[in-house]
Order: C-alpha cells, then structure tokens, then sequence
C-alpha cells in the first residue's frame, strides 16, 4: 500500500540559551499508509505539534526528509488535497455555518452552493445552517470544522483533539464521521490525548516521547499481551503452581483463588487441569491490554 505519509530523519531543533541547539523532534521516521486512520500520540511537549506544523509545511525542518501524498515538505501543491483542523478552531461568531462554508470555499475557488448543503448534511448541521457560530454547542462547532475541512475533497485529514472536551454524544457523532472518512477512502491522521478513542478507531499508531517515535504499528500488534483471569475454588494452591503458565500469578480471595496468566496460556489446560484435581472454576475473564496501558508504559520507561 501506498503511504500516505512518509519521514526518514525528519528533525526540528530551535536554538536555546542556555543549552545551544535543542531537538525538539529527533530523526522521525513516520509511515502512515493511504486510506487509514492512523494515531499520533505523546504526552504535552512531546513534538506532536511541531511534526505536525512540519507536515503541514508551516514550518520548516532543520535536517531529514518528508512526503505527504508524495509531494515533497515544503510543495505547496499538496494543500490542494490535505486538510487540517486544529484543536481550538476559531470562526467568526456573528457568521452562520453555511456563511462560513462559503467563506472557506472562495478560498479554493469554490462556490458550489449545493455541495456546501450536502457537507452540511453529512455533519448533522443541515438543520442549523441559519444559527450563527456563537449559538452553536462546542461539538457543532467542531462538526463544522470538519465540514469546512472536506470542502477541497482532501485525500488527507489531519485532526488535532477532534474529542477533545465533548460531551459523549458528540464523541460518538464525530467518532462515526471519522470512520466514514476511512470508508470513503481518505487518510485521517489524528493527534489525541482521548486514547479510549484512538483505541476505537485507529489502524495504527505512533507514540512519540521527548522528540523521539518510541513505539510504531498497529494495534492490533502494540496491545498484544493481555491476561486471563481465572477464578478457581476447590484446589490447592500448589497444584495450579505446578501448572505451566509462564509468568503467571496465583492470589488468594474471599471466594477461593484468583489465577492470573498470560493470555497465550492454554487456558482450556487449565481449566482441565483445575477440574482433574476436583476443583471448579467459577469465572474466566480476559484482560485486554489497553491502549492506556501501552502509553503509559512507553513514555514512563526510563
């Protein structure tokens, strides 16, 4: 598959002081493939927004290459067909989305006034197209920013916080137009802090950590490891030790015994095991990995 976008080395360092030359980002390599939504994550201060910015061209890198949609960082025509909405997104308080939507479209040129209605409608604001910005909720105004960003028909999305502070209908309102945007066929490349949300809809991820990417690929690879919960009753403690269950951890309950394995374990062993030696399992519970837990495993690691 083609990427969607692609660093080697990429780096941004801005002179200090005190310290000289500082990396506020550090030979980033980025693969995002086209047509994926795809997560890119840190804590504050981590570099998202300067690779961001970098990406959109808005500043320029120190060292190390980029493309977007195979336009060289730095060629302007590839604003034609990307779009970016920013975390705080400010319009005009006294415009109405449609106004607002025309506003935008003469920007590229673009005044058909029909598919200004059908964006309209595909965000849910068809209804309101008449109120002005400032009696608009904070997920409507986000859903016309997206609006507003799909005017050019862009083949790349860039979203930063596009959850951030909603309520949870609006969450799911936007969440539901993200994974339409995958549907049609678009790239969405997402800065967030929601991981709930990244974990929903993300194909794959990057973890960036003090300028550096310290983790990238999908998730479906990144939260592998989770365990199984196994409670037990009416066996002893020694025989499940015996067991082979690898890092496996056996803890004492009010209601017997709680076996916690790895989730590759022969669970099926296990609970045949358990019931050879006459006792029974009361509950088996898996415990996925979280996409919460691999964050804060990877930016706390020293």
């Amino acid at each position: 598959m083609a990427a969607a976008i692609e660093t080697k080395k990429l780096t941004k360092s801005y002179k200090s002081k005190a310290h000289g030359m500082v990396d506020v980002v550090s030979d980033l390599d980025l693969h995002v493939e086209e047509g994926e939504i795809f997560g890119f994550l840190g804590p504050n201060g981590a570099g998202k927004t300067t690779t961001i910015k970098m990406l959109l061209s808005i500043i320029e890198q120190t060292s190390g290459e980029g493309y977007v949609l195979g336009h060289e960082l730095g060629d302007v025509e590839v604003h034609k067909v990307i779009s970016y909405v920013p975390e705080r997104p400010y319009y005009y308080e006294y415009m109405t989305g449609m106004e607002i939507l025309k506003f935008y479209g003469s920007l590229f040129g673009i005044t058909d006034t029909a598919r200004m209605d059908m964006l309209l409608e595909k965000v849910n604001l068809h209804r309101d197209k008449t109120k002005t910005i400032s009696q608009f909720s904070k997920g409507m105004q986000q859903r016309i920013g997206l609006a507003q960003a799909l005017l050019n028909d862009p083949k790349l999305l860039f979203l930063d916080e596009p959850t951030g502070g909603l309520d949870p209908i609006a969450h799911r309102e936007i969440r539901d137009l993200i994974l339409g945007f995958r549907e049609e066929g678009r790239t969405v490349f997402i800065s967030s802090h929601e991981l709930s949300e990244v974990e929903l809809i993300c194909d794959r991820v990057a973890i960036i950590n003090h300028g550096v990417i310290a983790r990238q690929g999908k998730l479906t690879e990144l939260l592998k490891g989770g365990r199984v919960e196994l409670s037990v009753t009416g066996v002893d403690k020694g025989i499940l030790s015996g067991m082979s269950i690898g890092d496996g951890n056996i803890h004492d309950t009010p209601g017997g015994i709680l076996f916690d394995v790895p989730e590759e374990a022969d669970i099926n062993s296990i609970i045949d095991g358990v019931r050879a030696n006459k006792g029974s399992v009361l509950s088996v519970v898996p415990r996925k990995k979280r996409l919460e837990d691999l964050f804060v495993e990877t930016v706390t690691a020293k």
